[in-house]
């Protein structure tokens, strides 16, 4: 009887041990960025078509980069000037063409409601929600909107097709009668819960990092190269990778989107758990300059804008990394005042000793015969963006090192 009531004992205290460590373990568990996108104003021509969002339900598909057992969903109206409703929101496993597994389908809750409303210049998080997010899987998350503003938020540059029906629809599976628009709307962001050693690299950019040339819905761009080449390796397993480029943007002034300048603290630091910082930002700058006389100072801009976001980011402890600028002679931006101002930035990226590492896609993408153009089957027609394979090639020539 006294050894029974020992074991019983011995197990119950290992039982206790057990719940303890696993509290334990539960409390260290952290938010990591799996998945972003840049927000801006959405310009008119881009636009969501008919019927529009009010009152109809919005699909959106985008892929993950790491996973986890809890998710959370950031929602924009950051640049609306008035409030926008979402009256229901959904997210489920997306199997491809606007349909999704319903069994994998879950409400997602603001404060314990199922809708919320976002102020004007204002932000949502939702609940956290159990859901099994798979590495490098994608999800669909379907909005059923009330009133919206009539200007909105969102990502135009999405190279991912999402789906439009009228009234409340995000319990549905098939949207194979949708309105398709290649557009992302309000959803600006996807955290998991991860293990304390899991982290995110936040990428800066603009068209080429946003992927103009990549394939619409194949999800490869040089971002999603990297993603998948991190998810390959166990040491580099639990890396998000989080694209915060912008079509058309730049690091000074003008072009589309809010400047990298303006936008850095709230596209970077805003992001959960980011440990490195990755910046292919200033062809635009660059192919921006009018006259040769410039071409100089908007050099010496740039090159004083990356001091600013390294020191900035190195005050929270990130790691920046800069990304050389591609060759761009024979493109719509070449002349020989510009390439020479892509020269002084470029070497002073590569020789300044201000960056943590140096990711050299200038060097990997220029063609043998004349440096300073592309290699002539690594682009999509312009002699500026990569096609997709070139992106394949960028994303595979990323040393898998700097993250370890």
């Amino acid at each position: 009887m006294k050894r029974k009531i020992t074991n019983y004992f011995g197990v119950t205290l290992l039982l206790i041990c057990f719940y303890m460590l696993s509290a334990k373990l539960k409390e260290q568990e952290t938010w990591v960025g799996t998945w972003a996108t840049a927000p801006q104003l959405v310009e008119p021509h881009n636009m969501p078509p008919k019927p529009g969002l009010s009152g109809h339900s919005l699909r959106q598909i985008v892929r993950v980069s790491i996973g986890g057992e809890q998710l959370r969903l950031h929602l924009s109206n950051v640049f609306s000037e008035e409030p926008m409703c979402l009256k229901a929101v959904s997210i489920a496993v997306s199997k491809g063409a606007g349909a999704v597994d319903t069994a994998s389908l879950k409400r997602v809750l603001f404060g314990g409601k199922e809708g919320i409303t976002m102020q004007p210049h204002g932000n949502a998080v939702s609940d956290p929600i159990s859901f099994h997010v798979v590495p490098g899987s994608q999800l669909a998350v379907t909005i059923c909107f009330g009133q919206t503003s009539t200007t909105v938020t969102g990502h135009p540059g999405s190279r991912t097709t999402s789906y439009i029906l009228e009234g409340d629809q995000t319990n549905r599976a098939d949207f194979s009668q949708a309105v398709l628009t290649n557009h992302w709307y309000v959803l600006n962001g996807i955290d998991v819960q991860a293990t304390p050693k899991a982290a995110a690299i936040a990428i800066l950019g603009n068209s080429i990092t946003d992927g103009r040339g990549s394939g619409t819905n194949k999800q490869n761009r040089w971002t999603d190269i990297l993603s998948e080449q991190l998810l390959q390796h166990p040491s580099t397993s639990k890396i998000g990778v989080l694209n915060l480029g912008i079509g058309g943007n730049c690091v000074l002034r003008g072009g589309l989107g809010p400047s990298a300048l303006s936008r850095f603290d709230r596209d970077i630091f805003a992001q959960s758990k980011v440990r490195w910082l990755l910046i292919l930002e200033g062809i635009n700058d660059i192919g921006g300059i009018r006259k040769a006389e410039d071409a100089p100072r908007v050099a010496q801009e740039l090159i004083a804008a990356y001091q600013h976001m390294i020191n900035r980011a190195h005050e929270r402890g990130i790691k920046v990394y800069g990304c050389t600028i591609l060759p761009f002679a024979k493109s719509f931006y070449d002349t020989p005042y510009k390439q020479q101002a892509r020269d002084t930035v470029n070497n002073w990226i590569r020789t300044s000793g201000r960056f943590d590492a140096v990711i050299d896609f200038d060097q990997v993408m220029r063609s043998k015969m004349d440096a300073r153009t592309i290699l002539a089957d690594m682009h999509d027609g312009d002699f500026l963006h990569p096609n997709e394979r070139g992106y394949q090639r960028m994303g595979e020539a990323i040393d898998l090192k700097l993250f370890k």
